[in-house]
């Protein structure tokens, strides 16, 4: 074989190699690996997270009901103290004299009470006797005419009304007697009374959270919201805390009477169960807003009154919701909202959904995908119906299930 044959034959073989190579090529073009992820079931909530200050369930001065000087004080800031125990003692010296003086008024009014029932008895005698008189007279002078003068007829009947006269004032002593005993008794009852406001007592359970009074201290009676009167303590009812919540007013309608809530405190990385137990019922101008009131049981004290804590209130709840994560849909809000679902054979297919209740990271869907599809999630732009794609699984099939890339 001549060389320029030769030649011409490697040309054509070479030739022909390069297409079969260009066409191998082109037949085996790369497949893109997209995300994916599975549709699973799960429960769905949409939570509003808010911010407030907790405060105690009552807060007061205890004030003192009469003035006096402090005795005793038998607590400091910190103490835990129950309802009804002693907080301090005041001393009122000149009470005890009142105390006395109605004493005295009650022993006089009971004496002149017995005087005048002794009065009573010889009025009645005399009363008697005097009427008895009177009859016998009155008889004799009808039966026998003439026989006793007119006018000791007359004497008689007047020494029997006044007989009856002494009778009635006899008895007024003794209604006045009573009614002094009754005044005397009500105004011993009075100082009984004052005396034991000298007792300061804690009027609910809760811990004492300032000082104000030291023994000697003289205490004006704090019985005027006028008046400058000095407290004795302030006491915090802490075993139950309040949380006012401004709810905005397109969550104002999911709000109701024990509405279950979780409280999370970040100062201690604590999360505490709370009750909805009250709102305003009206809306704050300003701001949009209603007051709701969360209570917060409070049993160990961990909680402290001025802490902030998050309130996370659940709007809408849809157990066993049919869910994707949030990527996972194209076109998402809109009338047209799409999912990239792989197949079995790792093809697109493209399908419109209806969503309903979102999260921040997952969507219900309501219609268009089953329990169970693969869904492309990220970038939708490139990928076209019927197109091959290599999926790469992102998150598990279940929620608690492991991470897989």
């Amino acid at each position: 074989m001549s060389a320029a044959l030769m030649t011409l034959v490697l040309t054509t073989s070479c030739a022909r190699s390069g297409d079969a190579a260009m066409a191998g090529s082109a037949n085996d073009a790369p497949v893109p690996t997209v995300a994916a992820a599975k549709t699973y079931r799960t429960d769905l909530s949409n939570d509003l997270t808010l911010t407030a200050e907790f405060e105690p369930y009552q807060d007061v001065d205890v004030m003192a009901k009469v003035s006096g000087y402090v005795r005793d004080i038998k607590v400091d800031i910190g103490d835990r103290v129950h309802r009804g125990e002693l907080l301090a003692t005041l001393e009122i010296p000149e009470m005890q004299d009142d105390l006395a003086r109605a004493s005295a008024s009650i022993d006089e009014a009971t004496a002149d009470l017995g005087t005048a029932q002794d009065e009573l008895k010889r009025a009645q005698s005399a009363e008697d006797i005097a009427h008895l008189s009177f009859q016998r007279i009155q008889d004799v002078a009808r039966h026998e005419k003439g026989l006793i003068p007119q006018q000791e007829v007359d004497e008689a009947e007047s020494r029997d009304l006044g007989a009856q006269a002494e009778v009635a004032s006899a008895k007024s002593r003794i209604a006045s007697s009573e009614e002094r005993i009754r005044v005397a008794k009500a105004e011993q009852a009075r100082v009984k009374t004052l005396q034991q406001y000298t007792l300061i007592t804690a009027p609910f359970d809760g811990v004492i959270t300032k000082r104000y009074a030291n023994v000697g201290s003289m205490i004006q009676a704090g019985i005027s919201s006028q008046t400058q009167a000095m407290p004795v303590v302030r006491l915090s009812e802490n075993g139950l805390l309040r949380l006012i919540v401004p709810v905005p007013e397109s969550a104002v309608a999911s709000i109701h009477l024990g509405q279950q809530v979780v409280v999370s405190v970040g100062a201690i990385h604590r999360t505490f169960d709370g009750k909805v137990t009250r709102f305003a019922d009206t809306l704050l101008l300003s701001t949009r807003t209603m007051d709701t009131e969360v209570d917060v049981p409070n049993p160990d004290l961990v909680l402290i009154p001025g802490m902030y804590a998050e309130v996370r209130l659940t709007m809408q709840d849809h157990p066993k919701a049919l869910t994707v994560p949030l990527d996972a849909i194209d076109g998402a809000g809109s009338n047209s909202q799409r999912a990239y679902v792989i197949g079995p054979d790792h093809t697109v297919r493209v399908v419109n959904v209806t969503t309903g209740l979102e999260n921040s990271d997952r969507v219900e869907v309501l219609a268009g995908l089953q329990d169970g599809d693969m869904v492309v999630i990220g970038r939708h732009a490139e990928l076209r119906q019927g197109e091959r794609v290599r999926p790469r699984l992102v998150e598990s099939d279940k929620p608690d299930g492991p991470r897989k890339d």
